[in-house]
C-alpha cells in the first residue's frame, strides 16, 4: 500500500501553482489546464490523501487532513509561497490551508469549491464513487458535466485506470458516505474567510448539479466570483483553456491590506 503524498511537478520558475483535484479524481485532470499555462510557471498537481498514488495516506477522507498533508509536504519541498487552485472537495481542502497558513497562499482560485453550503448531491457523488468500468465513470461524468459539454474519452480512461487498484472503490465510498452523511456537507464560517486577505477568485458552472451556484452568493466583498455559462461542475475538464486564464489573471491581482486574520488564529 502507498502511503506517502503523491505529486506531479511540471515547468519551472519563480512561481508555483498547486492544484488540488475534486473528490474522486486524480492529479492527472489538471493536464489540459497546465498545457493551457505558460512552460515557464512550475505546476504541483497532488493525488488528494485516499485517491490515486496517495490510496493509502494515513486517515484519508477528511479535508482537514488533506489541508495539513500538503501544507507538510509543501514546507518540506522548501516551498513558502505558492498560488493554490482547488476543484470542489481540492476547494475545501484550499480554503483550510489557506485559513491555515495565509501567508503561505499568495493566491487563491477555487472552482465550485466544497464548504460554501450545505447543499450537494449525495446520492450522485456516492453513484460516482462506486462506479467501476468505463460506461459507469461516463455516465457520472455526464450528469455532472453541463448538458452542453461530454466528457473527454481520456478523462474516463484515467479514473477508470485509478478505479481498478485494489481497495480504491470502496476507500472512495466510504469518503463519499462521510462527506455526504444526511445528503449535506460542512461548511466553512464566513466570518473565517473574511479574514483571508489573498486574491481570491471563485468559479462556478452555471449548470453545476453536484453544489449548486448559488453558494458562491453572500461571499466577502473582496473575493472575486466567476460564474461560467455552458458548464457544470467539472470546469477543469470542460473549460481548461478558460481555468487557465482565470488562474494567472488571479496570480496578478494584488492583496487587500493586511488585516489581522483572528479567524484563523482562535
Amino acid at each position: 500500500m502507498i502511503s506517502s503524498l503523491h505529486a506531479v511537478e511540471q515547468g519551472s520558475g519563480s512561481k508555483t501553482i498547486v492544484l488540488l483535484h475534486g473528490f474522486g479524481g486524480c492529479h492527472d485532470v489538471w493536464h489540459e489546464v497546465i498545457s493551457c499555462l505558460s512552460p515557464s510557471t512550475r505546476t504541483l498537481a497532488y493525488d488528494l490523501p485516499g485517491h490515486g498514488l496517495s490510496f493509502g495516506f494515513p486517515d484519508a477522507g477528511p479535508a482537514k487532513v488533506a489541508a495539513r498533508a500538503i501544507l507538510a509536504d509543501l514546507s518540506a519541498r522548501k516551498l513558502k509561497r505558492i498560488h493554490l487552485v482547488g476543484h470542489s472537495m481540492g476547494g475545501a481542502v484550499a480554503m483550510l490551508m489557506a485559513l491555515a497558513e495565509p501567508d503561505k497562499v499568495a493566491s487563491l482560485t477555487l472552482l465550485a469549491p466544497g464548504g460554501l453550503g450545505p447543499e450537494i448531491n449525495g446520492p450522485l457523488l456516492r453513484r460516482y464513487a462506486g462506479a467501476r468500468g468505463s460506461s459507469a465513470i461516463r455516465d457520472c461524468l455526464v450528469a455532472m458535466f453541463s448538458p452542453h459539454n461530454q466528457p473527454p474519452e481520456r478523462i474516463v480512461d484515467i479514473l477508470c485506470e485509478m478505479r481498478g487498484r485494489p481497495g480504491q472503490v470502496q476507500k472512495l465510498s466510504e469518503i463519499a458516505a462521510a462527506m455526504t452523511a444526511g445528503d449535506r456537507q460542512g461548511v466553512i464560517p464566513r466570518d473565517r474567510l473574511d479574514g483571508l486577505n489573498m486574491p481570491v477568485m471563485v468559479v462556478w458552472g452555471a449548470d453545476d448539479v453536484v453544489l449548486p451556484s448559488t453558494q458562491a452568493d453572500d461571499l466577502p466583498a473582496h473575493f472575486h466570483v466567476h460564474h461560467v455559462l455552458e458548464a457544470g461542475h467539472m470546469l477543469a475538464e470542460e473549460a481548461p483553456d478558460l481555468v487557465a486564464d482565470i488562474v494567472r489573471r488571479n496570480m496578478n491581482r494584488r492583496a487587500r491590506p493586511h488585516r489581522p486574520n483572528l479567524a484563523a488564529t482562535g
